[in-house]
């Protein structure tokens, strides 16, 4: 079991906290987490690209000359791919580029990640996030107590309303829910923060 350092959101320690060691203790897989990666990010593709074949260009119904007698090539179409504005052959069309992975290459890769956070020291666990009225300036200050400077990974709890309003517009955070946690986002960031009650339902989830 890995034991980590856990904090109150003024920046003063509360003890540890104990951490389920098959999800946050494993080696690390690079392999896996870079097959995580690339699935992720080519799930994000919008795969949008589209050209025009010869019959969805405008025009060409019109054969251009009599097939026989001109001396010229025979033609059918001013829209036929070897002429000038004529359509494209073998060209893009919309698609999705979204494929996946096995479930437990998933699994692996996320615990690896999480792992890697707990060797790298980057991993900030706070007792709770609690304000009043939910003001980023506070926010902001919090974070600054805990030395979460760059960018920064927040994994809060589902019902907690008022640490999301006033995180949100930390251009150097992303939020997320325990459910939501992902690879690409956990490699994207410096520190990853996370509640204690968001802790035991990523353990809940991932055990």
């Amino acid at each position: 079991m890995a034991n980590v350092s856990l904090f109150k959101q003024d920046g003063t320690q509360n003890g540890t906290v104990e951490l389920n060691a098959d999800i946050f203790g494993i080696e690390p897989n690079n392999d896996v987490v870079f097959e995580a990666v690339v699935m992720q990010r080519a799930s994000m593709r919008q795969g949008t690209h589209a050209v025009k074949n010869r019959s969805a260009v405008r025009g060409g119904g019109k054969k251009p000359w009599r097939q026989k007698g001109t001396g010229r090539a025979r033609q059918g179409s001013i829209r036929s791919p070897q002429w000038r504005g004529g359509g494209i052959v073998f060209g893009p069309t919309p698609r999705s580029y979204a494929y996946s992975i096995p479930k437990k290459m998933r699994r692996l890769a996320l615990k690896s990640v999480l792992s890697q956070k707990v060797l790298d020291e980057s991993l900030v666990v706070v007792d709770e996030f609690k304000f009043e009225t939910p003001k980023t300036k506070d926010f902001a200050q919090s974070l600054s107590k805990l030395n979460v400077e760059k960018k920064a990974l927040l994994v809060l709890e589902e019902d907690n309303e008022s640490a999301v309003l006033a995180a949100r517009n930390l251009s150097n955070v992303k939020i997320v829910e325990p459910t939501g946690i992902n690879v690409l986002d956990i490699m994207n960031s410096d520190k990853l923060v996370i509640t204690q009650k968001a802790l035991s339902q990523v353990e809940e989830v991932l055990a």
